[in-house]
């Protein structure tokens, strides 16, 4: 058992919100999804992930354009 047992990673927590792992690098920068940022690794507790994900609706993004 270690100290980050209880935390997950940026491509875990993505894989449980259903989003790209850099939405929830954004999340995590501007604050909207509390996390620890530890050297280049962002941590986001199990608990805290879980409540977010009951109230987070993941919106589509903007469509590719088509080059003429």
């Amino acid at each position: 058992m270690t100290i980050f047992d209880g935390y997950l990673n940026v491509i875990e927590a993505s894989r449980c919100l259903k989003v790209h792992p850099e939405t929830v690098k954004r999340l995590c920068r501007q604050g909207d999804l509390p996390a620890v940022k530890i050297h280049n690794t962002w941590l986001i507790s199990r608990d805290t992930l879980d409540s977010f994900a009951g109230t987070y609706i993941p919106r589509p993004g903007a469509r590719k354009r088509l080059i003429k």
